[in-house]
Order: structure tokens, then C-alpha cells, then sequence
């Protein structure tokens, strides 16, 4: 049994679509960090997006856990064309497209970037490499909320629509089990 505690980075307060741009995470709410990572298991593996939001957020909660190399397939959705830019922008460039690929979420993509199954793909590549090398292990994993979402969507059994219905928070801690029969859903988007 595999237990993953994805990790969503600390606020960027962006306005914009973020996906691949390095922003940095504001991490100025020690309180919030802190229990975040008292929450967290003390003898866990700890690894990230390679984004400095993830990687500063996971070294945040590191303390003392055993750090793995940050892994560039947990990245957010790479929006291509529509990085940091507001979505009124694209809708009013890009209709079409871009309420097709919030509302009906699949293979609609962003010019010159993924679509959710494309996303969702190379995220459960990541996951599964990770569960296969530290099986038995707890996995804190700190990504972003595309990330995350690929996740619940894949142990809920979701249609992406629906996956999209739940809300991840910043510093918030959705918990996942992986085991031979399947998995198991713990809390979703929880704020300790």
C-alpha cells in the first residue's frame, strides 16, 4: 500500500492562466506552512514539480523527510498560446475553444499546448513510476491543481467534467492510497 498526500504549492496570486511560467509560491503565512507540515508523515518521501512554486512549497514542508529529484512530469497543464493571460483575453479572442476546454474538458487543447488527456497521461506515467520505485511508501507529492485533479479524477473513476467539480486550495492536502485491489480516497483539498 502506497499512500500519496499531493500537495498543492503555495498562492502565486497570479490572475492569469499559470501553467509551465516559473512563478515564484508566496509563502509568507508561516502558520499555514507549518501546519501543513506537521500534518504531513514525518517519514515520507518528499517530491516536486520542478517549478520553484513546487519545489520552494515541498522544501517548506521538507523537514527532515527525505527529498527526491524534482520531477518535470508533475508540472500544471502547459497552456501553450494562453499562458499568463487572463481568461476574459482568450474568451474574447477564443471563445470557442476556451469554454469547450473548461466545460467539456478532453482533447480540446490550447494552441500549442496539452489537452487534459494529455495532461492526464503524463501525469499517471509519473505517479506510476513513483508508486513502482517506493511502493509501501508515503509519497508527499507537491504539484499543482491540474495535478492534483488528474489524480482524484483517476481514483474516483471521474469523467474529467466532474473531476473538475472539486475545488484543490493552495497548502491544501489531498489524500490518495494506492494498493493491488485499487484505490482508496481519503480527504480531498484538506487545509489543516
Amino acid at each position: 500500500m502506497t499512500r500519496l498526500h499531493l500537495v498543492r504549492h503555495g498562492p502565486t496570486h497570479a490572475k492569469t492562466m499559470v501553467g509551465w511560467s516559473d512563478l515564484p509560491a508566496d509563502l509568507s503565512d508561516r502558520a499555514a506552512v507549518a501546519r501543513l507540515s506537521a500534518h504531513l508523515p514525518g517519514g515520507a518521501l518528499v517530491i516536486s514539480s520542478d517549478l520553484i512554486r513546487a519545489v520552494d512549497t515541498a522544501s517548506a514542508v521538507e523537514t527532515g523527510r527525505t527529498r527526491l529529484p524534482h520531477d518535470e512530469a508533475l508540472r500544471e497543464i502547459h497552456f501553450g498560446d494562453w499562458e499568463l493571460r487572463a481568461f476574459a483575453e482568450i474568451e474574447a479572442e477564443d471563445p470557442v475553444r476556451i469554454r469547450a476546454y473548461w466545460e467539456q474538458p478532453g482533447d480540446v487543447r490550447p494552441p500549442n499546448g496539452e489537452s487534459w488527456n494529455e495532461v492526464r497521461t503524463r501525469v499517471d506515467t509519473a505517479i506510476d513510476r513513483l508508486i513502482a520505485a517506493h511502493t509501501g511508501r508515503d509519497l508527499i507529492i507537491v504539484a499543482h491543481f491540474g495535478v492534483i485533479l488528474t489524480q482524484v479524477q483517476r481514483a474516483l473513476q471521474l469523467d474529467a467534467e466532474e473531476a473538475f467539480g472539486h475545488r484543490i486550495d493552495n497548502l491544501s492536502v489531498t489524500e490518495l492510497t494506492h494498493s493491488t485491489s485499487g484505490w482508496k480516497v481519503g480527504r480531498i483539498n484538506h487545509l489543516p
